[in-house]
This record gives C-alpha cells, sequence and structure tokens, in this order.
C-alpha cells in the first residue's frame, strides 16, 4: 500500500532522477564544424573520425557536428564565421586567404614543396607564423592536412604553356588567379563546391587542382586530360573560434588537442595513400592521365620562379623567414 509519505518520496526520488539524466545533456556543448567538401572526400572522411574522438575521449560532453559541401557556409565565408562566433570551428583550404596575409599562400608557392615530406617539413616552419595570425583573430590552430599534388586539367593537348592560351581556367587563391593571367587563360573564380556545375555548363574548361577534387567533381564527364605536373600541395587548415574552446574544461581541451594531434598525422597518411587511387581513377573514366611534356614542365618552372619571386616579394622579411627555415630542415 501506498501512503501519500511513501509516495512523496517516490516523487523526490523520481526527481533526482530526471536531474541526474538530464544533467549531463545540460552540460553537453555543441559545436558546429562547416566544410567546403563532400561527405566521401578524403578531408571529410578524417575529420568524421576527429569528431567521432573528440565525443568519446569527452565522454559525450563535446559533441561536433559535420556540415559538409558548403551546405552551411560557403568556402570564402567560412573562416569569418568561426572568427565571429557564427559556428565554434571550421575546415578551410588555407590558401583561400593569401589576400588576408601572404603567409596563408606559403604552400602554394610553386615548387617549393612538390612532395608529402617536403610539405610537412613547409608547414612545420610556418605553422607558428601561421598559429600567430589566426591567434590574432581569435581562432585556435587546430591541425592542417595536405591534400595530393596538384595538376593541370584540361579539354586538349598542352604541350607548351602557350597551348594554355584562352583557356577558361578555373582560379581559386590568389595564386591559381596569376597563374591564368600569366598563361593568357580567362581566370573565373569558382569554389570547390561549384566545379561540377561550372564544368557542366561550360563555365571553365581547364584548372589546376589534385586528383581528389577532379574526382570529387567527375571531372572526366567533362574534360578528358590531366597533367602531372605535381605544382605544391595545397593545405586544409582546421580551427577553432578562441572563446568557444576557452569555455570547455581543461580535460577537454585537451581531448580536442589530442584529437587534433592524431588526424594531422593520419589525415597526411591518408592524403598521400590516396594520391595514387584518385590517379587511377580518373584513367578508369577514360581520361589520359601523364606527365607534363619536357616544354609544358619549363614553362611552368618558369611561372613558379616568378610566383615565389613575387610572394617573397609580399611577404616581406617574415615570409624569407619562413623559407629560409623550411630550406634548413
Amino acid at each position: 500500500m501506498t501512503t501519500p509519505r511513501t509516495f512523496a518520496i517516490s516523487a523526490i526520488l523520481a526527481g533526482f532522477g530526471a536531474l541526474a539524466i538530464a544533467a549531463p545533456a545540460a552540460a553537453q556543448t555543441k559545436w558546429n564544424l562547416p566544410t567546403a567538401y563532400p561527405i566521401d572526400n578524403l578531408h571529410t572522411e578524417n575529420l568524421a573520425q576527429f569528431v567521432k574522438d573528440v565525443e568519446s575521449g569527452s565522454g559525450g560532453k563535446l559533441v561536433i557536428t559535420i556540415h559538409a559541401n558548403a551546405s552551411l557556409f560557403k568556402a570564402p565565408e567560412i573562416k569569418r564565421a568561426v572568427a565571429t562566433g557564427q559556428a565554434q570551428i571550421g575546415e578551410v583550404l588555407m590558401s583561400l586567404h593569401e589576400n588576408e596575409d601572404p603567409i596563408f599562400g606559403v604552400d602554394v608557392v610553386p615548387f617549393l614543396a612538390s612532395s608529402f615530406k617536403d610539405s610537412k617539413k613547409l608547414w612545420d616552419a610556418s605553422r607558428p607564423a601561421v598559429e600567430k595570425k589566426l591567434a590574432s583573430q581569435g581562432l585556435v590552430t587546430l591541425y592542417a592536412v595536405p591534400w595530393p599534388p596538384q595538376g593541370i586539367y584540361a579539354k586538349k593537348d598542352l604541350n607548351a604553356v602557350e597551348d594554355m592560351k584562352g583557356l577558361k581556367w578555373r582560379s581559386y587563391n590568389v595564386g591559381t588567379a596569376r597563374i591564368g593571367e600569366l598563361v593568357g587563360a580567362q581566370s573565373v573564380t569558382i569554389q570547390a563546391a561549384e566545379l561540377p556545375q561550372a564544368l557542366a555548363t561550360g563555365v571553365v574548361n581547364s584548372f589546376m587542382s589534385s586528383g581528389a577534387t577532379g574526382y570529387d567533381s567527375k571531372v572526366w564527364e567533362s574534360l578528358d586530360h590531366f597533367y602531372d605536373t605535381q605544382a605544391w600541395l595545397p593545405k586544409n587548415l582546421i580551427f577553432v573560434n578562441k572563446a568557444a574552446f576557452d569555455a570547455l574544461d581543461k580535460a577537454t581541451q585537451d581531448v580536442v588537442m589530442k584529437a587534433a594531434a592524431a588526424a594531422q598525422e593520419r589525415g597526411w597518411k591518408l592524403s598521400e595513400d590516396k594520391t595514387k587511387w584518385y590517379l587511377d581513377q580518373l584513367a578508369s573514366k577514360g581520361m589520359k592521365v601523364q606527365a607534363p611534356s619536357p616544354a609544358l614542365a619549363e614553362g611552368f618552372k618558369k611561372i613558379g620562379e616568378q610566383l615565389t619571386a613575387d610572394w617573397i616579394k609580399k611577404a616581406g622579411a617574415d615570409g624569407q623567414a619562413v623559407v629560409d627555415a623550411y630550406k634548413k630542415m
């Protein structure tokens, strides 16, 4: 038989139970992570594992939701969105922001670092400067992962840089726009999420990017040549809003940084492992995947020397210090 007193005790205990259940939910922090790339892209796959590591490592106290394929913010908007707190964490192509500061373009200086090994050395040399710049904008650097080496996509034979004159050239940062200018192409700014439509409608008929971007964009439906110039390995950068990071307890901050270190190591290996796979996929779809001719390679070498000089001039003493540190590694 239930007396009024036992009923009251049961109600109180039930209330405590409800509070116990509600407590973890109330303590849970939720972050949004916008990225410009498809869910099955190598960078997004790496992000997904990072998110899982953070959630499990924090015991569910920090939950991060990935918004892929520029669904929350377009690529050029992501960095500002995180800096202003519209999103707590984000991923961008670092060189997209070279106009803000030349240091963001150090990894797309042509032929400065054109292998995974050299690209890692360049990141190690440039990371302190990148972190300092991001910190001044209210952002905490987590990690960076490179894309596979960059090559040229086209719909015709390119035996020399002169053959690129008049092409509708997709640019996505300062460097690619400058290349278009130097070879006499018509540059059109197109971000990764917009590339498939731009190719399908003929807005662009050539561009420089990795095998991964070509695969994501189903480039074989519009273009049929890929020249493996291995010009540079651009990096994606993952950062978090400093106020959001500072709001976490120390244990959760440590979990985030540990997961970030693991994501960087895993991401570099994943990108390197998938480089050949992406090119094999392009070839299997009927694309002509080839090394550049000696004339095309020489032409790009000269363009690279020009762009390197341009970058060092813009970057000044700080940029020169980074390049010098890299060359000593």
